[in-house]
């Protein structure tokens, strides 16, 4: 970006205000909205960006040096970001990357993406740590504007954000070549590198979030399965209804919002995390006496004590959320994490063959 950046600030529901200078798009009379939640990765900046997850929320990166490495098209995870924007400590001055084709900034300006740089991340971090993720404004308006903005902000909880970012119609992924399974994908904000790991089993057909059960089942899938997505499971109840007429029927497996919409079609109860997990080093215990280092985004879990009809398998050494789940009775399973994700390594990998072994008992049944 040529010549002096302008100031600008965000300024969070309760009154906290953070100085800072403007990056990205222009937002419409200098105010973007949403509601703002931390990541810590330290690379992968463009995965987060664009993935549909963080529709609704605005992205505070914990590492302070973002855009060094610029951006490729072969890493986005949708057709373009859904976040409402971006904050960072420091936007790197300039890319350097042979794989890059082009620089962090002008990309949030392509897709009419607001940001702040210069913002202290660390103070507000431990701030949002301490009182929870929560509405703010941000922008080039004044104080007393980006609060009343701040103010008005629903969030995210009772929304059914969904609906804002999946596919208006089915679609088969890739080239249509025998493959041993045939998977239908419900795309609740499905990513890129989900639909990748899927295909290398799987012809996968990628189905609306609204699609009923009835349809799918139609199709003759070997498998079904769950997206991540954004935003809060209780407001998609016609999604947790649906995969409620697939259980028993065909071979489940769900991540991220998949889980949570996956526990409450069997009468589960999902709450919203203080600050949610966001980032790609979260340790996970899993049914093999396993940790796995994880990559997590997410505002919601699972209440375990709610599980009639499913058991826990995975659990987060953190915080000791519930992580995982296998339903009884039924060939159907989830995780909280991302295992498609390459945080380091990618100890998660495994549970794609969990997800092959029940479709290949179901075809031997």
């Amino acid at each position: 970006m040529s010549g002096p950046r302008r100031e600008a600030r965000l300024v969070l529901a309760d009154g906290e205000v953070f100085e800072g200078e403007h990056m990205g798009a222009e937002p419409a009379g200098g105010v973007a909205t949403g509601e703002i939640v931390f990541n810590t990765v330290l690379s992968g900046y463009q995965e987060v960006i664009t993935d549909p997850s963080y529709a609704g929320q605005v992205i505070t990166f914990t590492y302070p040096h973002i855009g060094n490495y610029g951006v490729t098209a072969d890493d986005f995870e949708s057709t373009r970001p859904f976040c409402r924007g971006v904050i960072v400590r420091e936007l790197a001055r300039r890319r350097s990357n042979w794989r890059s084709s082009g620089d962090l900034e002008d990309f949030l300006v392509h897709h009419g993406v607001p940001g702040l740089t210069g913002i202290d991340t660390r103070r507000l971090t431990r701030h949002l740590r301490s009182v929870g993720s929560m509405p703010g404004a941000f922008g080039t308006a004044d104080t007393p504007t980006l609060l009343a903005a701040a103010r008005a902000e629903p969030g995210t909880e009772g929304v059914d954000l969904v609906a804002t970012v999946t596919t208006d119609r089915a679609y088969v992924v890739g080239e249509e070549t025998a493959k041993p399974f045939r998977v239908v994908a419900y795309d609740f904000g499905i990513k890129r590198a989900i639909l990748r790991q899927l295909s290398t089993l799987a012809a996968v057909e990628v189905v609306p979030a609204s699609t009923p059960a009835d349809q799918v089942l139609g199709r003759e899938p070997d498998g079904v399965f769950l997206s991540n997505g954004p935003g809060d499971p209780a407001a998609v109840p016609y999604a947790a209804e649906a995969i409620a007429g697939l259980l028993g029927r065909v071979p489940i497996f769900g991540i991220c919002l998949g889980h949570q919409l996956l526990a409450t079609s069997v009468g589960a109860r999902t709450y919203k995390l203080k600050f949610g997990h966001h980032g790609g080093n979260h340790p996970v215990r899993g049914p093999r006496g396993h940790v796995e280092i994880t990559s997590q985004n997410h505002n919601y879990a699972v209440d375990p004590a709610s599980l009639e009809r499913a058991e826990v398998t995975h659990v987060n050494l953190n915080d000791g959320v519930c992580e995982g789940l296998r339903v009884q009775g039924a060939p159907a399973f989830s995780v909280q994490y991302h295992p498609e994700a390459g945080p380091g390594p990618h100890d998660a990998r495994y549970l794609f063959d969990d997800f092959a072994g029940l479709m290949t008992a179901a075809q031997t049944a």
